[in-house]
């Protein structure tokens, strides 16, 4: 037989061996079970927890709010550092009496989260009730402490769009992608109805500025007030959705690990729990002098049926955000580590300068991103963004906290360089110097389309007037100006006194260059 036919052969049989892979992965397919609905929910009614004012959080919230305060507006305090972000949640924690509503995307069993687990354990112990809703993506290994959690007789764990393979996930994503690629991105943290933390940050070291890796620089916001109330009734929403389902019907047999209620004595848990004194917002906290910016403030978020692709686009986040952008007359600040504008975005964009605004973006530099591919989704979008006149910054690998005059944080990790370096991972913007958005949505088609997002916009032109201070006092220092040269694209930075110019992705090898440059040219916006 000739080489034509020996081949043909050989692609008879690959065919054969890849329908037979096929046909066992569909067999080994593991339906979901029914809707929780259709479960027992063993958690007492909403209702019963409603009325939280007597509790010690509620009396200090009210103590601390100015009595010619509007009762329409929310308190709103920024936390950028990443110790400051992690006293806030285990401050609320240590105060709990009622609830205790955590909804997050990513929760590592590290330094910081083991302390917060063992803060909810204690608070449960307590007799506080702690509802956990997880997104399933992130919680491979955890399932002996997921296992031991739920078992608390005033602990529930719930997990949005689960795997039921829990050991071959890849399978789920093979026979069900189009349910196990929506994930729900969603970061919010609320006690007794009374105070809440939404923002950008997961739960682990690297966001809350804890042992050696990388660190996040992000945000988030302390918020108390009538805010705190959309918070927890968005929470119920995905809480009872058709995406979410009891742990306990979702987790097979097996060994629980219980994570205790006492910290490590471990060098890096005790060497954090010390640094965590000297915070800021510690120190703040024992001299009673925690500042609240009072402001109208109000909830964006998806429908919760975004994770299963049967959100109306009128019930989608994007779209406010979008309309708040829309309006921008004088000036859009844009903070993004994922961005990817789509050649739609490019257009908005380019029509706001074209109207008059002044457009600023700040994303990563590729040697400061976690997320390779999406840069390559970025880069194709540059000249022609530069070309419309606005105006781009990519933060650097090793940028710190900047503290903007008069207080507050709202870009950086906290002013410690780690030896892993620095990403931007703040999502927030600010238009016209007014209103200022703070929470999960990355500037990406992701965000957009298939994950669930949500976060706050506030109407505060003090607050949002601080991100216009850090952002410019982060051009060139911390961040590189991107601009348009004669042959291409050029980077500008301060370093050391002088002016540097990069005519190519700085501090980057060019295999790393090429890696995303070869990215760029596949058909992958839709999923980044």
């Amino acid at each position: 037989m000739g080489e034509r036919g020996a081949g043909k052969r050989r692609g008879l049989k690959g065919a054969a061996a890849a329908a037979v892979v096929l046909a066992g992965l569909w067999l080994a397919r593991r339906p979901l079970p029914p809707p929780h609905q259709d479960l027992v929910d063993a958690s007492p009614p909403a209702d019963s927890y409603a009325n939280t004012t007597d509790t010690t959080l509620g009396r200090a919230v009210a103590e601390g709010r100015p009595q010619d305060a509007d009762p329409g507006l929310s308190g709103i305090y920024t936390l950028a550092d990443g110790r400051d972000a992690f006293v806030a949640r285990a401050m609320l924690v240590d105060t709990a009496e009622r609830t205790i509503d955590v909804q997050y995307y990513i929760w590592h069993d590290d330094t910081a989260g083991r302390l917060l687990l063992q803060g909810l354990r204690r608070a449960a112990d307590r007799g506080v009730r702690i509802r956990l809703l997880l997104d399933d993506n992130n919680t491979a290994g955890l399932d002996p402490i997921l296992r031991g959690l739920d078992a608390h007789a005033t602990i529930e764990v719930r997990l949005f769009n689960p795997f039921m393979h829990r050991r071959a996930r890849p399978v789920d994503f093979v026979t069900d992608f189009g349910r196990t690629n929506r994930r729900m991105h969603n970061k919010s943290f609320t006690v007794d109805h009374q105070a809440t933390i939404v923002g950008g940050r997961n739960m682990g070291d690297e966001y809350f500025d804890a042992g050696q890796g990388t660190m996040f620089a992000d945000l988030d916001v302390l918020a108390v007030g009538p805010v705190v109330e959309e918070v927890s009734e968005d929470f119920e929403r995905y809480w009872t959705s058709a995406s979410t389902y009891p742990a306990a019907s979702i987790l097979r047999p097996g060994p629980s690990e219980d994570v205790g209620t006492e910290p490590s004595t471990d060098p890096d848990t005790q060497t954090y729990l010390h640094a965590l004194s000297h915070s800021t917002l510690w120190q703040h906290l024992q001299s009673g002098r925690l500042a609240f910016t009072w402001a109208p403030t109000r909830v964006v978020s998806d429908d919760p049926a975004k994770g299963l692709g049967r959100a109306a686009k009128k019930n989608l986040v994007v779209t406010p955000l979008g309309a708040e952008l829309d309006q921008a007359r004088q000036s859009a600040l844009i903070v993004s580590p994922y961005f990817v504008p789509t050649r739609q975005g490019v257009r908005t964009l380019v029509g706001l300068v074209r109207r008059g605004a002044h457009v600023s973006v700040l994303t990563n530099a590729l040697s400061a991103t976690d997320v390779a591919a999406v840069h390559a989704g970025y880069i194709p979008y540059r000249e022609a963004l530069l070309r419309g006149g606005v105006e781009l910054y990519e933060m650097k690998r090793d940028a710190t906290v900047v503290e903007p005059p008069g207080g507050g944080h709202l870009l950086g990790s906290g002013g410690r360089l780690s030896s892993g370096g620095s990403s931007l991972h703040a999502k927030t913007f600010a238009v016209d110097g007014r209103v200022l958005f703070v929470g999960s949505f990355n500037m990406d088609p992701r965000s957009a389309r298939l994950n669930t997002e949500m976060g706050v916009l506030i109407d505060s032109p003090e607050l949002a007037g601080e991100l216009a201070i850090a952002k410019a006092e982060s051009a060139g220092t911390l961040s590189y100006h991107v601009t348009l040269g004669a042959d291409g694209l050029v980077w500008t930075s301060e370093e050391d006194g002088q002016t540097v110019r990069y005519t190519s992705d700085p501090h980057t090898h060019w295999i790393q260059r090429a890696g995303v440059r070869v990215l760029s040219w596949l058909p992958i916006d839709g999923l980044l």
